[in-house]
């Protein structure tokens, strides 16, 4: 029978994550922990699951990724962090990470069934969620291991392995920290209806609003769909109609950077005439001019605790944890100013 990271947890009182992390070499795990924890596989004679079951099942030891063409371009973007991680991670578990694209205006659950349908990967990592999102009843259908980024919508039951930033604990912190400074209308850039957090945001934004008591006002808020452009349209277009605003706040930092753009074309000065605050909390959000204020979620520790999850329920198809919900922290820079 053979050994599995359960086994080996269970003789050395470690969990299933450490015992993983230890065996793939990585530097977290103390020196002392991954002495014990060898020695116990050594003795156990341990064989890591992936090498037998490739063997067993020709599996392919890659990992899938599929991401919009139009937003893996930027170093800095949400997307180019998270696959950071996952490339990472799977370097360590001697997987490969395939990266499919999608264009605009083409159906994505094409790519999909082309790869999952293929079997030219052994699981799947999905970056964020859609209200209604085909693409995980898809892999859920034909059997593909399969981790999220992101939950479902509120109303809904987030049913699969996940890891999430509470997004809508971080809005609020952020709404809360610029009416501290004093601000009383503050306008919002949302991510499109479709993403499943987009809720979560708007929801963190009331939160934030009604902590002040200060009135929910719809017409304060605008959508944009995650580039810098669409902050910059959104931006434009809330302070051409309500000049009262002193504060935007966009949904992602990519659209924050936009609304900056907005402001300054105006001959306004970000942080004192008008507030702007982001979130993700991308490297190219502290060197902005001024450095932007945005709600930290880290991304790509994210990507790399997903694959972990992954390669778990790959190898021995009982993860320690399926759902874990982040604390993002608020980082306070120049965009916010001070207070008034």
């Amino acid at each position: 029978m053979q050994v599995t990271l359960k086994d080996i947890a269970q003789k050395t009182g470690y969990s299933i994550t450490t015992v993983s992390r230890a065996l793939s070499g990585y530097n977290d795990v103390n020196a002392n922990t991954r002495a014990l924890i060898m020695e116990a596989a050594a003795t156990m004679g341990y064989r890591p699951n992936l090498v037998a079951r490739q063997l067993r099942s020709q599996q392919t030891q890659t990992i899938g990724m599929v991401l919009p063409a139009s937003q893996t371009h930027s170093e800095d973007d949400f997307f180019s962090l998270l696959l950071k991680g996952v490339t990472h991670a799977a370097a360590r578990h001697h997987y490969d990470v395939l990266v499919s694209t999608w264009l605009p205006g083409d159906d994505e659950m094409d790519v999909y069934r082309r790869v999952a349908g293929g079997r030219r990967v052994d699981g799947f990592v999905l970056a964020r969620t859609y209200r209604n999102d085909a693409r995980i009843d898809y892999l859920r259908e034909i059997n593909m291991p399969v981790v999220v980024s992101g939950r479902r919508a509120p109303e809904n039951d987030s049913d699969f392995p996940y890891i999430d930033a509470d997004s809508q604990h971080g809005l609020a912190q952020l709404v809360t920290h610029l009416t501290e400074y004093g601000h009383e209308h503050i306008g919002l850039i949302l991510p499109p209806a479709q993403l499943a957090f987009t809720d979560y945001r708007l929801n963190g934004y009331r939160d934030g609003l009604a902590a002040a008591y200060l009135p929910y006002r719809s017409e304060y808020v605008a959508a944009g769909d995650m580039t810098r452009e669409s902050g910059q349209n959104a931006a434009d277009a809330l302070l051409s109609s309500y000049p009262r605003l002193t504060a935007i706040i966009a949904c992602n930092d990519l659209m924050a950077i936009g609304a900056m753009n907005a402001v300054q074309v105006r001959g306004l000065t970000v942080g004192e005439d008008i507030a702007i605050g982001g979130f993700d909390d991308i490297p190219l959000a502290a060197h902005t001019s001024p450095p932007l204020t945005t709600v930290r979620q880290p991304i790509y520790t994210i990507g790399e605790a997903l694959t972990d999850m992954l390669v778990q329920i790959m190898t021995d198809d009982n993860p320690d944890t399926t759902g874990r919900l982040l604390k993002p922290t608020l980082v306070i820079r120049e965009s916010s100013g001070k207070p008034r």
